[in-house]
């Protein structure tokens, strides 16, 4: 995967209150996912997603465009597209997935543990992941 940025808490707060899959959190609730979270960046071509890995996270794509080649064929992403999350909701927690930069990207990256805990706690999470 690509090298971490640095980005502060504060700013990663900021971007993620704007996505609307995490706009109705409370402060307490951003905070931790603010923790959990990083940036990476990564150059036109570089794999995000190997398919059979498993699921360590999911990831949000903030700048740039990324191909999804799945076995229901394949699918331009860009800023703002979430992805990774499919082995994260059901009971295969293996990628289905591969997920390639078609251009150099920026991505947010949640770690497992910290959007499985939001899911728990805020099932609607899971509700807008899954649509």
């Amino acid at each position: 995967m690509g090298s971490a940025c640095p980005g502060s808490v504060s700013s990663l707060h900021d971007r993620l209150r704007a996505l609307p899959l995490f706009a109705d959190l409370d402060e307490d609730e951003l905070q931790a996912l603010s923790a959990a979270t990083s940036e990476l960046e990564a150059p036109a071509g570089q794999m995000l997603i190997e398919r059979g890995r498993p699921g360590s996270g999911l990831f949000i794509l903030e700048t740039g465009q990324a191909v999804v080649e799945a076995p229901e064929g394949q699918r331009e992403l860009g800023p703002g597209d979430v992805f990774g999350e499919r082995a994260l909701l059901g009971d295969d927690v293996q990628r289905t997935a591969r997920v390639r930069a078609s251009t150099n990207v920026r991505c947010l990256a949640i770690s497992r543990d910290a959007i499985e805990d939001l899911m728990r706690r805020r099932p609607e999470v899971a509700q807008r992941l899954s649509s």
